[in-house]
């Protein structure tokens, strides 16, 4: 059966001037119904026709006059406007009369879902402050979900408005700069937005610090070739699924006929007339209220919620602008728009062809190296992995040397980096971000080497220390006592001074207190002395003695010699607690630096009253620079405070310079960053690898090393003590307690052989061996007889102090 052919007039309704040029939501108006009809697959039998009309913006009485004119005509079905009060009029006609109204525009609706796409990118978004830009009234209520987030997340929320009757939006940027609004949510068409990006990118505020989205569906239609490799975030949705085949197609036949790009904010608009014109072929009873239709169209799935007739179940992607252009990074799926979580502002972990301003301190040359006498020249230089903390990016930067102001300037986002001495401290950390530390350090004491001095006339004390001087002379005090008592109480060590009378019976005993002590003080001058003992109790002593002097001699001539060619090297302070004690050295630090602002914050009372110090003598002792603080120190009596870090360089370049004492606190340099800078976590990263592959270590060693001052081998020598020697002490104790048990077996024996003798108790011989030993007097001595023989002789004259008269003979007449 053949149908009857249809006629379809489409009336379209856009805002733009009367004489003017055709708007792009016109061309695509056109462009879509020209599509239609020259595809007879999509509606067989049908001719569609169209009827223009153009009004003022915001004008909605005219709207309604030209809607009712469209309608007398007949027509299927009304497009446009765009913009919301004319919309709201040409709908309440068509709602009356029954006729549908397309609108390819935004419409609120009311829901308390708070999963909407715009809710749940905010943990996406690490930030706590947002700036919301709008450009009209329209868009607070586009936004009301947004607006009411800081009373659910923890966030800041900031609004302002475009200018409506200009497109100068550099003051508006001005002030969001000044106020550092980092990440912004701009409301406006896609027009706005590029403009707002050209004038963004002239003020400097299209880098990677800033993050910007843009709520229109229309952001991939931009020219983005300025801004992919500026670095910025910014992010925004995409309806239209430009990958698709079909869209493809569409891009291709509208740029044959036109000559120039497509339209791609319009797209919507042929979805709009197929949905139109399959109902109106299929339903040809005015009643039907709203579109039945379901299918794949431009911007996806296309189906219309039966109450409402809103569209629904459509995909929604974000994109990104990438290095490549703009790039889809997550799909979400309505109604909930739930989808997987993803970092929207992942970029390569990568800084290859980056150029990042990177800001130097240049003190000394530990810090960078260059090749020209002015290192504050401007270019472009590549530092190799071993020469540079950056080289580990390989990335090209531009020097700037400037000295002070570090942290203005990466507060102001003028510099990227800043590699220099600077320190972490609390102050610091509120105004700029800082990586890992690449390097601890603490407060010391740099002072000049302190002039050598000459030993003095007792020097040869020194080697060993007053407490062996001492124990020393009281050993050798002991022995000779030890020595006497053994002496006289072993029988052995008494002796005939007549060997030519064998028959005498007097004995004699050499070790008396004096003799001992001089015995005693011959071997310790390893000179001897012509007494000699005999028994072995004694001989134990002397030989114990002995074995005592030739170590103490030995180590004494051996730590003599270190002592008497070694220069002494006295500082007169060795601490900070010394500098705090006393007032003849002056000492001061860098004003306004951090070690400054330790001594001025400080509790520890010692360093509050080195600040008291400085403080009170800020004229003569306070420096402006580290150099001027140097020069302080080795031309005139100045001890200067600074991080041992630099100490340890200096030093190593002057050879007249120390360190004294160790660290007054602890603290760390780190790499600055503006806040909020990609770069941080990229720098860390490179510093961790660099401190587990040990080649911080190795650059330390190479620039701060260097050619420096030698190693000085440690000429100090110390005296001897107990903790040296103290052994031979315990070695001559052991000795005498020997001794005295052997003395006191002789002492026993002898005591038998005379009991045996004489025929008398062990223990009445014992006492007499006693008895006769302690009394200073001489003994006799009676030779063993079978029986007693009774001589008369004359009496034996008692004589010296050491004569004892041997045991058995008697005084007779």
């Amino acid at each position: 059966m053949k149908l009857n052919p249809v006629c379809l007039c489409a009336g379209g309704i856009f805002e733009s001037i009367e004489s003017g040029p055709s708007g792009p939501e016109e061309l695509a108006f056109k462009f879509a119904l020209n599509t239609i009809n020259r595809n007879r697959t999509l509606l067989p039998n049908t001719t569609l026709t169209y009827d223009i009309q153009r009004i003022n913006m915001f004008d909605s009485f005219e709207a309604s006059r030209k809607a009712c004119e469209q309608l007398s005509l007949g027509v299927a079905a009304i497009f446009g406007p765009s913009h919301s009060s004319s919309a709201n009029a040409v709908q309440s006609i068509s709602n009356a009369l029954g006729v549908p109204h397309i609108q390819t525009r935004w419409k609120h609706q009311v829901s308390d879902n708070r999963d909407s796409y715009y809710v749940s990118l905010y943990p996406d978004f690490c930030s706590r402050t947002v700036t919301v830009v709008y450009d009209d009234s329209t868009g607070l209520i586009r936004l009301q979900e947004l607006i009411k987030a800081p009373s659910r997340y923890n966030i800041r929320l900031k609004i302002r408005q475009l200018a409506a009757d200009t497109k100068d939006a550099k003051p508006l940027l001005k002030e969001m700069k000044k106020a550092k609004e980092f990440h912004v949510i701009f409301d406006c068409s896609h027009e706005i937005a590029a403009w707002i990006l050209k004038q963004a990118l002239s003020m400097g505020m299209v880098t990677e610090y800033y993050h910007y989205i843009f709520t229109t569906l229309d952001l991939f239609a931009l020219d983005m070739e300025p801004y992919r490799f500026s670095g910025v975030n910014m992010t925004g949705f995409r309806i239209l699924n430009t990958e698709s085949p079909q869209v493809s197609s569409i891009i291709e036949k509208w740029s044959m006929e036109r000559l120039q790009a497509p339209p791609k904010p319009d797209s919507g608009l042929l979805d709009g007339f197929m949905t139109v014109s399959d109902n109106t072929v299929e339903n040809k009873r005015e009643s039907c209220l709203y579109p039945q239709a379901s299918w794949d169209g431009l911007t996806g799935r296309i189906l219309f919620n039966k109450t409402n007739g809103l569209r629904t179940d459509f995909d929604l992607d974000v994109i990104s602008l990438k290095e490549n252009g703009l790039e889809k990074v997550k799909m979400l799926l309505s109604p909930t728009f739930h989808s997987k979580r993803r970092n929207l502002t992942k970029k390569s972990n990568s800084l290859h062809h980056w150029i990042l301003l990177v800001v130097y301190v240049i003190e000394g040359e530990r810090y960078v190296s260059y090749s020209r006498d002015d290192c504050c020249y401007s270019n472009e230089r590549n530092f190799h992995r071993t020469n540079s903390l950056l080289s580990v990016f390989i990335l090209t930067f531009s020097i700037n040397c400037k000295p002070k102001g570090v942290s203005f300037q990466l507060n102001c986002i003028k510099a990227d980096l800043a590699v220099a001495p600077l320190t972490i401290t609390y102050v610091r950390e509120k105004v700029i971000d800082f990586s890992k530390p690449f390097m601890t350090l603490g407060i010391s004491i740099l002072y000049r080497k302190p002039n050598g001095t000459n030993p003095g006339v007792f020097s040869f004390l020194n080697p060993l220390s007053p407490d062996i001087w001492m124990y020393i002379l009281l050993a050798c005090l002991g022995v000779s006592c030890v020595l006497f008592v053994i002496a006289r109480f072993s029988p052995y060590e008494w002796y005939n001074p007549h060997p030519c009378n064998p028959d005498s019976d007097v004995v004699e005993n050499n070790f008396t207190l004096l003799n001992s002590f001089w015995f005693g003080v011959g071997a310790l001058m390893r000179q001897g002395s012509e007494l000699m003992p005999k028994a072995l109790s004694t001989r134990i002593v002397g030989g114990i003695w002995w074995f005592f002097t030739l170590i103490i001699i030995s180590s004494y001539t051996a730590n003599l010699a270190a002592f008497l060619t070694v220069e002494r090297m006295e500082s007169p302070i060795d601490s900070a607690d010394d500098l705090a004690k006393q007032t003849k050295i002056l000492y001061g630090v860098v004003e306004d630096g951090a070690t400054m602002t330790f001594f001025k914050k400080t509790k520890i009372s010692t360093y509050d009253k080195m600040w008291e110090f400085m403080n009170s003598r800020r004229q003569s002792v306070i420096v402006k620079s580290v150099e001027e603080g140097i020069h302080r120190v080795l031309t005139s009596d100045y001890a200067f405070l600074m991080e041992s870090t630099a100490i340890e360089f200096v030093t190593q370049r002057n050879c007249n310079l120390t360190q004294i004492g160790g660290l007054i606190d602890s603290k760390a340099y780190g790499v600055g960053t503006p806040m909020g800078s990609p770069y941080r976590d990229k720098i860390t990263i490179a510093i961790l690898q660099l401190q587990e592959e040990g080649k911080l270590h190795m650059m330390k060693e190479k620039w701060w090393r260097g050619n420096g001052c030698p190693e000085e081998e440690s000429k100090e020598a110390s005296a001897l003590g107990v903790q040296n020697i103290g052994g031979i002490f315990i070695v001559l104790a052991a000795g005498l307690m020997l001794s005295v048990f052997v003395a006191i077996g002789e002492v026993l024996y002898k005591s038998k052989q005379n009991a045996q003798i004489e025929k008398r108790s062990f223990c009445s011989a014992m006492l007499e061996e006693l008895r006769v030993s302690l009394k200073c007097q001489r003994r006799r001595k009676q030779k063993p007889q079978p029986q007693a023989i009774v001589k008369t002789e004359e009496v034996i004259n008692m004589h010296t102090f050491n004569d004892r008269r041997l045991p058995g003979k008697e005084t007779m007449t």
